[in-house]
């Protein structure tokens, strides 16, 4: 039996897999990933990707490519509701490009899953601390005091994987999950479906009939875009209490399904696949047992309506990820590890059931219940979800509280509103800089990113807190002046763990040595804003500490600047004792 160590261990080769993988290898993190399947995705199970998760594959340098292989927003960004596509009662409604679009550098976008799962796996396999295996299976687990020991059988036979952590990224009927007996929470599946990938010339279809998703009623399904071409998906159901089945959905009962859903007798169609699968709602009773840990559709089912599942997963890794690298590089305690149940399951349960909110408007108006019009008015106010996406916040001894109340929208699924209160993500500020605009958001990479007003005197002491912590840190200095001094941005100090701004695969320091520095001096160059430190809630001697990944873990609302305080604070956060 071949032999094998690695720090973590990733079981599930789809988007939260890749994902977790990638994120761990920023942080410097080797990495072994299996996936049973020989190749990536070959159905388009997942579209929608979130305002959040484009903002990680900005940071990863893959998010224009995502971007060429997906769906144009002006076109796709949209709900329908109708009878058929054809049918003279079809309605659409696009999404408010214009007024959720500001609150980040990028916004939600559409790529199928089958595309999207490509691009992550090239981008990992280019990773030299990631070790990518398809046609790979885990056959065993245990836990040990080291960590864990896992059986992987695969092309080279079988190798005995001794890692510290595992995280089981392993899917919905997740084997891992199962293996260590935590069960699930949530209602009984809420139907049987089959989706149905077929190719098809739809150009007829006039602008105002295109777009991402389409609820119909005649007969009962709905339609969605695989890209902007000729992929084409339609999702229906069967009832196995009145006999239906999988088997009932031969090649002829397809064609005439998407016949009936376009509107189009005998319009020429090719059946590209079909898949069967449930509509559920669950949350695992535990996102963690001992050395492993669960994230995805493993700890969460959302329903397929509002596209969350897999962004909620991938929120998962980014959130895990620099928490197994602090507590693997000696500068966290292990108690930080508690913090990823903490932080992320009442994310996924609020999650869950807003997916089960959505699911209920489309049951309402397959029954009926609801007008057309009131049936799009619903379906479109529930696609704009920034408030869910972007709003989210932790509470977590990896957050400290400033005694500050967080924000109250009248409504919070559909409304964002951007707050630097520890535990929320740090908004999204556009900057000026000599090459033009930055947004806060680029300042923010693998390390702790200490963000504060020019002239606050921050500096020195974020310096003597990196030194006495020993934790990598960034530290920029925003000036409200449009044309700022050259000390706007910190240098870099060869040697010191005080670091220069992030760029896309910057790496952390190892843990015996000085930190890594493939970053320039002044990368972003001098930055201003005449406004930020307003909308971060801070004085002029003000600053905040987000973490790596980009919540705010700590502000200090005025000065004046103190190592002392930093350092407790970074030690509070990471568990030190």
């Amino acid at each position: 039996m071949n032999e094998l160590d690695v720090e973590v261990l990733v079981v599930g080769g789809g988007p939260v897999g890749l994902c977790a993988a990638i994120e761990l290898a920023r942080h410097g993190i080797s990495v072994l990933l299996v996936e049973k399947r020989t190749g990536t995705s070959i159905f388009p199970k997942a579209r929608l990707i979130t305002t959040r998760t484009m903002e990680l594959l900005r940071a990863w340098g893959v998010h224009d490519e995502v971007e060429r292989a997906g769906m144009p927003r002006e076109e796709f960004l949209a709900v329908g509701v109708g009878s058929s596509l054809s049918a003279d009662d079809f309605v659409r409604s696009a999404a408010e490009l214009e007024r959720d679009a500001p609150q980040s550098p990028t916004y939600t976008f559409l790529c199928a899953q089958d595309r999207l799962e490509v691009i992550l796996r090239r981008l990992a396999g280019s990773l030299p601390e990631i070790d990518v295996r398809f046609g790979a299976t885990m056959t065993g687990m245990s836990a040990t005091p080291g960590g864990v020991t896992a059986t992987v059988r695969g092309a080279d036979g079988e190798t005995r994987v001794r890692c510290r952590y595992l995280v089981a990224a392993d899917g919905s009927r997740s084997g891992v999950r199962e293996d260590l007996g935590i069960a699930t929470e949530g209602p009984p599946p809420l139907g049987h479906m089959i989706s149905i990938m077929f190719d098809a010339d739809l150009g007829f279809l006039p602008p105002e009939r295109r777009a991402a998703l389409s609820f119909l009623t005649d007969p009962p399904c709905a339609v969605e875009a695989v890209d902007h071409e000729r992929r084409w998906m339609v999702q229906t159901g069967y009832e196995p209490e009145l006999g239906g089945s999988p088997a009932d959905f031969t090649e002829e009962a397809c064609l005439a399904a998407v016949r009936a859903a376009v509107g189009v007798p005998g319009l020429p169609v090719t059946v590209l696949g079909v898949m069967p699968w449930l509509q559920q709602a669950l949350v695992a009773t535990a996102f963690r047992a001992g050395p492993v840990f669960l994230a995805g559709d493993a700890a969460h089912v959302a329903t397929p309506q509002g596209g969350f599942g897999m962004n909620c997963g991938i929120q998962d890794a980014h959130n895990l990820a620099w928490k197994l690298a602090a507590v693997l590089r000696g500068t966290a305690g292990e108690e930080l590890l508690d913090t990823y149940e903490a932080e992320r399951r009442p994310v996924a349960a609020r999650t869950v059931d807003e997916s089960l909110n959505n699911a209920l408007i489309t049951f309402a108006m397959m029954e009926g219940r609801l007008s057309m019009r009131e049936a799009i008015e619903q379906q479109a106010g529930r696609r704009s979800c920034e408030g869910l996406v972007l709003g989210f916040h932790y509470d977590s001894a990896a957050v400290l509280p400033d005694g500050t109340p967080p924000p109250a929208p009248a409504d919070p699924y559909r409304t964002y509103a951007p707050a630097a209160r520890p535990g929320h993500r740090a908004p999204h500020v556009w900057l000026h800089g000599p090459g033009g605009r930055v947004s806060t958001l680029d300042l923010l990479g693998p390390r702790f990113t200490l963000l504060a007003p020019g002239g606050g005197g921050w500096p020195g002491p974020a310096a003597e807190a990196a030194r006495l912590t020993g934790v990598p840190l960034t530290v920029v200095e925003i000036s409200a002046d449009d044309s700022p001094s050259a000390a706007a941005t910190s240098p870099h100090l060869p040697g010191d763990p005080l670091t220069s701004p992030h760029v896309p695969g910057d790496q952390p320091a190892a843990a015996d040595g000085p930190p890594a520095s493939p970053v320039r001096a002044g990368e972003h160059g001098p930055l201003a804003s005449p406004t930020w430190a307003k909308e971060y809630g801070l004085g002029p001697g003000g600053a905040v500490l987000v973490r790596p990944d980009g919540h705010v873990a700590w502000r200090s609302p005025d000065g004046p600047a103190s190592a002392e305080a930093l350092a407790r604070a970074l030690g509070l956060i990471l568990a030190r004792h």
